[in-house]
Formats: structure tokens, C-alpha cells, sequence
């Protein structure tokens, strides 16, 4: 009996296996499966193809970006619930903008710009130059909007005609920086917050210190914010045949006009001469069809999305050969850390190991640096230009394009460039360094909660956030500061090839706008990223044309599987637990109060630096985009 049941032991124990064996077979296929929808999801269809006569359709949506850097996990939900994407490539729609000019397939382009969420104005001008790019190849541009954000605006003022929802309005408001100050508050709650600084002109550090802008920062914002709102203004003005002060005007006399007008703002955008037309959608649809013909399917006029077009086109010259040189293009993208990249994040050691790679690539023979940072850590910085010396040590040449700030950090990695070029709006310059140490002894004395003890050295313990920062302490964090700030002064007088005297000068901390850093020296040209890519392409000693332009990217930390399981989870929470995601949404939108994410932003970028040193500016300013 025993031999039998161990027979059949074994019967029941191979069936069992077998079983289990087709059961992990049916789960892996499911799961390839699923993995390859996803992959179709993610790459799209095949890719449409282009016909004659179509009208290319400008509609970014979300952030526009440098470089994606979004959690692919985030980009994978947005793709499979069909939302837009939180972040468009300012390239993809300068490019498709740029390659549409030149096919005879593509008679005219539309520009729809309400889903635009944020852009900086130097990244909305090189937009603007695409437009006007694709108008002086003799195909018009027309722009319709529900209504038109400032920023937007700018783009929208570049087309051939601008036409407006009778509900919407032209909603032009000034430039302007504004921050919290913590002081009195920190007061209040017994913090204490050391600060070590060099440079008057450093505001980054004022709302710990302070409960209002001090008269040198007012000073300096005021300067490079003048200079900035007269270059949108000039941009309004040209796109739109008006006067130069035609802008300020409309802006300082709206609350009057507007009263005036019976608080319809469509007209009086229209007999501002701002837009060209008030009419609906359905009957702007009509007019563009006039042109290119009426789409049943779609409901409208035949048009390619340029995300498609880009696909379409990518898709009919893939086969072609490309040519054998390679101008690298690598993006400093956020604030600088010293550690991996990540959303908003420019990681030092990530873009030190692009920078490495590019320079290790024989087909690279110049590097393209994007800077779009206000800086951050000065150890990261740091890092980052060794990186850009050892690529010039080894023959290729390195030009920096700044977008719309390249500030304290952000101007640490772009000083010795063989060339910068920047925005007349660019923010740039902030050449200075600060150190923030707060102490937290006071808060916990309060509670009954007292720090003490014993040690070798007036230094023994002498940095902890629970006893107030000794003189000894204070004294070495200055001394490192102090250092720092001179390794700034002295790196820009070497790469920018000016007098250490004139350059401490224009540092201190002051924040300038790129076209005054063009006349200090700070900048060598007023141009874009595509300016930026033929001197690289001159430097290099390369015929136009005879090269092609490739982004260097990390290699993405995210497994598939990780990938998937947020997936999941998030599809779980919208699915099972409304209540829950709703919690969940509120505590976010409590935490994205403008106070306390200002507040939440410093503690964050304070543990981006080992040392607690930095170079950061907080000078970006408020241009608009979607209202929320």
C-alpha cells in the first residue's frame, strides 16, 4: 500500500506541476500581452499617414519643457486614460513647426494654446520664432483661443490672424516676482535660521531673514524685470503692427476700457487691435476649412496634430541614411543636486555621466548644453563643469543655450563655455553663494525638551539642528562661503576672459536680464537653441547640414514592472477607493498652498548639496499660463 500511495503521490504531485506549469504560462502570456498594448499604447499606432492639403495643429498641452522628465509611470497612466500630456518638448513643436515650413503638403498652420499650463518667456519666444519662421516661407498661421493667457499670448500675437471666443478675453496682467517671508512666523515658532551669504544682491536667502524684499533686492528686480516686460511688449508690438507702449497701455487701462466696453473683453481685444476676430469655434472650424477641406470623421477641418506629423514624417526618413557626425545636446533641466536626475531635478551625477559619454563618443564632436536651472547645489555645479573642461580638454568644443533662467548654478555650469548664448529675457547672472542652518533648540525648550551634554572640542557636536550654531561653527560655515564665492569670481574672470575686478563688480549676488548680461560680458550672444547649434557646428569645423542633432538621456531607473504596479495602484485607488483618492487630493492640494510649498521647496533643496552650500536664485518670474 505504502508503494502505491507513493505512486500515486507522484501522479498527483507531476499533474500538480503540471498544472502550476501551464497556470505560470497562461499568466506570462497575459502579461506579455498586455505588456505589448502597452507598448503599441505607448508608441502609438502606426503612424498616420500624411496627406496633401492638411493643416498642422500647434496644440501643446501641459509644461513646456527642455527635456521630458516626468515618471514614465505617470506618462504611461496619462497615454492609457487618453489625457494630455503634463509636459510638452519645446523642441518637438519648434521642430515640427520648422520641417512643416518646407512641406508642400502642409499649406498653413492653426495654433491652439489654452492647454499650455507653463512656459518661460524665452521659451515662448523661440516658439514665437518658429511661427514667424513658418510665416516666411509664405504659408500662413492662424490662432484661435476660448481666451489668451499672458504667456501664450506671445505666441498667439506672432500668428497671421488671431481670433477669440466672443466669451474671452485677452488677459494681460505685468511681470512680477513675489515670495512668502518667513520670518516673523519662524519667530513665533522659536526657529532659528543662520544665515551665511556673500553678495548684497543675494536674495535667495531674505524670506528666512526677513519679512519683506529689502531695498537691493527691489532694486535689482526691478531692473531686469523692466527689461523683460518691455521685450514682451516689443514682441506683442511687432507680431501685431502696434506701437511699442501699445501693451502697457492696454494693461494700465483695462479696469477703465473694460467698464467702458459693458465688461465684454472680446471686443475691446478687438478694437485694441490684439486679436483680428470674435467668432466661435465651429465657426472658425468653417473659415480654416475653406483652405483645406472639411474632415467628416474628425467634425472639422483636415488637420495633423504635430505630434503626429513629427511621427509621419520620423516615419518616411527613417530609412535614410544619417549623416556620420553628431552635435550633442545635453539638458541641465531644474534645480541642480548632487545626486541622480529626476522630475525637476538636474542631477549632477547624471548629467556628469552624459557629459562623459558624449565625450567618449567619436561621433560627437561638440556638445549643446540647454541650461534652463536657477541653480542649486554648488558641489553639484561644480561637478557638472569639470565635466564640460574634460570635454574641451579632449577637442570638443561646448556651447551653452540658456532658456529662460541660467542663474547662480545654472550660470556656474555655463562660465566656461567656448560660447553662451542666451535670451534677451533670459535670467541670468545671480553670480553668488549662500548657506541656510536652521536650529530648532528654542521650539523644543518650549515643549521641555532640553539639549546637553559634553565634548573633546568647542566643534563636538556643535552642527546639531537642537542646539544653537556656536561661534566656532558659524565661523567655519562663513569661511566656506567665502571660499565658494571666490571660486565663482575667479572661474568666471577665466571663462568669460574679463577682469576678476569687473567681475566682482557685476556679481554679488545681482540678477541680471540677458540682454544686459550681453553687454557685461556674462553672454556672448542674443540667439536660441538653434543658434547655439550652428556655432557648435561651426567650432567643430562641420559643414551645415552635415551632422544631426542628438539628445543625450539617462537611462531610465523605472523597470517596466515598477512601471506597471503604479499603474495598477493608481487604477485601483480611481476604481475602489474614491474616498481615499479624494483625501489624498486634499492633503496635496493643502501642501500646493503657495505659503506652505514655498516652505516645503527650501527644506527639499537644502539636503541637495553635502557641504549645505549654494548657488540658487529664486528669480523666476511670473509670466502666466492656464489658470486653474
Amino acid at each position: 500500500m505504502s508503494s502505491g500511495r507513493s505512486w500515486f503521490r507522484r501522479l498527483a504531485g507531476a499533474v500538480w506541476a503540471c498544472v502550476i506549469g501551464l497556470y505560470r504560462l497562461m499568466v506570462v502570456l497575459l502579461v506579455l500581452m498586455f505588456v505589448g498594448g502597452l507598448v503599441l499604447a505607448l508608441r502609438g499606432a502606426a503612424p498616420k499617414k500624411l496627406e496633401d492639403n492638411v493643416a498642422l495643429v500647434v496644440y501643446p498641452s501641459g509644461d513646456l519643457v527642455e527635456t521630458l522628465d516626468e515618471d514614465p509611470a505617470q506618462r504611461l497612466v496619462q497615454r492609457i486614460a487618453g489625457d494630455p500630456p503634463r509636459q510638452t518638448l519645446l523642441r518637438d513643436v519648434t521642430d515640427a513647426l520648422d520641417k512643416a515650413a518646407k512641406d508642400p503638403r502642409i499649406p498653413l498652420a492653426v495654433l491652439k494654446l489654452d492647454s499650455l499650463d507653463n512656459a518661460g518667456l524665452a521659451q515662448l519666444q523661440e516658439l514665437g520664432d518658429a511661427v514667424q519662421r513658418f510665416r516666411a516661407a509664405g504659408k500662413p498661421v492662424y490662432a484661435y483661443g476660448p481666451y489668451y493667457e499672458q504667456g501664450p499670448y506671445l505666441v498667439a500675437a506672432q500668428a497671421d490672424h488671431v481670433s477669440l471666443d466672443p466669451l474671452g478675453m485677452v488677459i494681460l496682467e505685468g511681470l512680477g516676482v513675489y515670495e512668502n517671508y518667513f520670518k516673523e512666523g519662524l519667530d513665533k515658532l522659536g526657529v532659528d535660521v543662520n544665515v551665511f551669504r556673500v553678495g548684497e544682491y543675494k536674495s535667495a536667502v531674505e524670506p528666512f531673514e526677513r519679512n519683506g524684499m529689502s531695498p537691493e533686492a527691489r532694486e535689482a528686480n526691478r531692473d531686469w524685470l523692466t527689461d523683460l516686460w518691455s521685450s514682451y511688449g516689443r514682441g506683442i508690438a511687432k507680431g501685431r503692427e502696434l506701437g511699442d507702449d501699445a501693451v502697457q497701455d492696454y494693461v494700465v487701462g483695462l479696469p477703465q476700457a473694460l467698464k467702458a466696453a459693458g465688461g465684454d473683453a472680446a471686443t475691446l481685444a478687438k478694437d485694441s487691435r490684439l486679436v483680428d476676430t470674435v467668432e466661435t469655434l465651429p465657426q472658425f472650424r468653417a473659415r480654416i476649412a475653406e483652405t483645406v477641406g472639411w474632415d467628416e470623421d474628425h467634425g472639422s477641418f483636415r488637420q495633423i496634430h504635430f505630434s503626429d506629423y513629427l511621427s509621419a514624417v520620423g516615419h518616411e526618413k527613417r530609412k535614410l541614411a544619417h549623416p556620420g557626425k553628431t552635435i550633442a545636446l545635453v539638458v541641465v533641466q531644474g534645480e541642480i543636486a548632487d545626486r541622480e536626475s529626476g522630475p525637476g531635478v538636474a542631477g549632477a551625477e547624471t548629467i556628469a555621466d552624459l557629459l562623459d559619454a558624449a565625450r567618449e563618443d567619436e561621433s560627437a564632436v561638440a556638445v549643446v548644453l540647454r541650461v534652463n536651472s536657477p541653480g542649486g547645489s554648488v558641489f553639484g555645479s561644480e561637478h557638472i563643469r569639470r565635466g564640460i573642461q574634460s570635454l574641451q580638454a579632449d577637442g570638443k568644443p561646448v556651447v551653452v543655450s540658456m532658456s529662460d533662467v541660467a542663474a547662480s548654478g545654472g550660470y556656474w555650469v555655463s562660465m566656461v563655455a567656448d560660447e553662451i548664448w542666451a535670451h534677451d529675457t533670459t535670467v541670468t547672472g545671480s553670480i553668488g553663494i549662500f548657506a541656510l542652518w536652521p536650529t530648532f533648540n528654542r521650539p523644543l525648550e518650549k515643549l521641555g525638551i532640553h539639549s546637553d551634554g559634553l565634548g573633546t572640542s568647542p566643534l563636538a557636536g556643535a552642527f546639531r539642528g537642537d542646539r544653537a550654531l556656536p561661534p566656532e561653527a558659524a565661523a567655519v560655515i562663513q569661511a566656506q562661503i567665502e571660499q565658494g564665492y571666490r571660486m565663482f569670481i575667479d572661474g568666471v574672470a577665466e571663462g568669460r576672459e574679463l577682469p576678476v575686478e569687473k567681475v566682482q563688480d557685476i556679481a554679488r549676488g545681482r540678477v541680471w536680464s540677458g540682454a544686459d548680461a550681453v553687454k557685461l560680458g556674462l553672454v556672448d550672444q542674443v540667439g536660441g537653441l538653434n543658434d547655439a547649434v550652428a556655432s557648435a557646428v561651426r567650432l567643430a569645423g562641420l559643414d551645415p547640414g552635415d551632422y544631426r542633432l542628438e539628445e543625450y538621456r539617462p537611462q531610465r531607473e523605472y523597470p517596466l514592472v515598477d512601471s506597471l504596479l503604479e499603474f495598477a495602484a493608481q487604477a485601483l485607488v480611481r476604481a475602489q477607493w474614491p474616498g481615499l483618492q479624494g483625501a489624498a487630493q486634499g492633503v496635496l492640494q493643502l501642501a500646493a498652498q503657495p505659503p506652505l510649498a514655498q516652505l516645503a521647496t527650501a527644506l527639499r533643496w537644502m539636503n541637495d548639496d553635502p557641504r549645505g552650500i549654494y548657488a540658487r536664485c529664486f528669480c523666476v518670474p511670473s509670466v502666466g499660463g492656464r489658470r486653474h
